[in-house]
């Protein structure tokens, strides 16, 4: 079906490890993006039970070589020199139809060399949450992985309980990580650190081959591709949940889900992880957590970099330090979209700053709230008014911030204005009280709502009945406030 390469498995051990998939008892798939895997390259689709039996990982699929990469992080600011992958292996590498190499990845199909002791499998739940989200995130058109495949495995995994099991199959430009990198610098062999810092520039910054010093390059085009990145996450309330250097791509894509969730009535300091007990990885905090990573990337760069001494330090400090003002110019770009704004707008930075305050103060849910602006501003109706003032607690501060909006406000009467505003603003996202019915009717055996769920959330801007329906905010019954990892 696809036609693998193995262009990473040329780096030297222990970067890649040659590793064999454990086989389930019995796997049945349960989901397949085919769109995706024509995108891959895939002209023929085999029937279900060969999908089942190639993405649990009980049969190589043809021309793959399994194998899990190794990688160190900083987990929640503590360095852990050794990693990798413990539950995942790379089955290689596909050309797809725009040329782009990506890699095809099995998460959750048995123990690596890198397991430090864990079973190396994935309850189906994160499974689940992961193929909603990042399908989701694409649909967003935010750099994300990609969901090709989930299999249940017809065996329990013990977490916090025994829960079914899945594999879950997933694509990226790559999963080439801060922490490969650091994983590389803690060797102490500086000849695997430039043939991975090559690799990465071959494969996605080819033009940093060209600098006058190409490795101060490939820091400032992973800075820019990160800066991007999290503007994007923070235009949607998404919070990533585990912001570790193990899990910042370098390619500049979201990665490792695990317990993401989306905000919902705003709050800077939200937070769903069950394990970031002291808000680390809280909304308002990843713009900085991102920089922070990127300064441990510079760190490991600094023996190929062609300045010395303090002159070589101060360099890849100024690059780090240019995150704030790229990330600030995306978010002002975001910002002037998701309010209507003409993208040179100077009102654009302190209306979305008043309105978040106004989200904030009048208990306001942050998707309802843009959509309900997004509504009126394309038809300023009293009916679309009373709509966006019944979402805020607080409707006399809200009606003063409106008249102060509108003065600048031009989205309807212009067109492209109004397109960008609406692109801007999802009327739903993958709400975690709605990702978590999908799981538990998965847990007994019904996977009709998670397919109905990812069915309106690959079609954010839906406007049917459905997708109003899923799109409703959680009533005080139905929040879901903590999400787990499934590690």
């Amino acid at each position: 079906m696809l036609s693998f390469e193995h262009l990473y498995s040329t780096l030297p051990e222990p970067l890649w490890v040659a590793t064999q998939a454990t086989p389930v008892a019995q796997p049945e798939l349960i989901a397949f993006n085919a769109p995706l895997a024509h995108e891959l390259g895939a002209k023929e689709i085999p029937d279900s039970e060969t999908l089942a039996q190639w993405f649990s990982g009980n049969q190589p699929m043809p021309s793959s070589q399994p194998g899990a990469l190794g990688y160190a992080g900083h987990q929640f600011g503590n360095f852990v020199p050794q990693l990798g992958d413990g539950r995942a292996l790379l089955l290689g590498e596909v050309i797809d139809q725009s040329g782009v190499r990506r890699d095809v990845q099995l998460k959750g199909s048995g123990r690596t060399p890198f397991s430090r002791g864990g079973d190396g499998r994935s309850p189906l739940g994160p499974v689940l949450r992961e193929y909603l989200v990042s399908e989701f995130m694409a649909a967003m058109g935010i750099p994300t992985t990609r969901a090709l495949a989930a299999v249940t495995s017809g065996e329990r995994v013990v977490r916090q309980m025994a829960e079914p099991g899945a594999v879950f199959t997933r694509v990226a430009s790559s999963h080439i990580r801060v922490g490969t990198f650091q994983f590389a610098a803690a060797q102490r062999d500086e000849a695997l650190l430039k043939a991975l810092a090559d690799h990465v520039i071959v494969r996605h910054y080819p033009e940093a081959a060209n600098a006058e010093d190409p490795y101060l390059a490939l820091l400032e085009a992973v800075v820019a591709r990160q800066a991007v990145l999290i503007a994007r996450w923070m235009s949607v309330g998404f919070i990533h949940g585990v912001m570790n250097t193990d899990n910042c791509s370098i390619a500049g894509e979201t990665i490792d889900y695990g317990p993401c969730a989306f905000m919902e009535q705003f709050d800077p300091q939200k937070v769903f992880s069950s394990i970031d007990q002291g808000k680390r990885y809280a909304f308002e905090n990843q713009p900085a957590i991102a920089q922070w990573n990127l300064a441990r990337f510079a760190e490991t760069l600094l023996p190929l970099m062609r300045e010395e001494g303090d002159a070589l330090v101060q360099q890849a400090t100024d690059v780090i330090r240019r995150f704030e003002s790229l990330f600030s110019a995306e978010q002002l770009r975001l910002h002037a979209d998701k309010l209507g704004l003409a993208a040179e707008s100077p009102q654009a930075a302190p209306l979305m700053e008043a309105l978040e305050s106004q989200m904030h103060q009048g208990r306001m849910d942050m998707t309802a709230t843009f959509d309900a602006l997004t509504h009126y501003a394309l038809s300023p109706s009293d009916e679309h008014r009373e709509a966006l003032l019944a979402l805020t607690t607080q409707p006399s501060e809200l009606t003063a911030w409106l008249e102060t909006w509108q003065a600048e406000q031009v989205a309807s009467q212009d067109s492209p204005r109004s397109a960008a505003m609406r692109s801007a603003n999802p009327v739903i996202i993958p709400r975690n009280h709605r990702v978590q019915e999908a799981i538990d009717a998965a847990y007994d055996g019904d996977f009709a709502p998670f397919h109905t769920l990812l069915a309106v959330v690959t079609k954010p801007f839906d406007e049917s009945v459905e997708a109003r329906r899923l799109a409703a905010p959680a009533t005080e019954n139905e929040q879901v406030l903590r999400t787990f990892c499934g590690t």
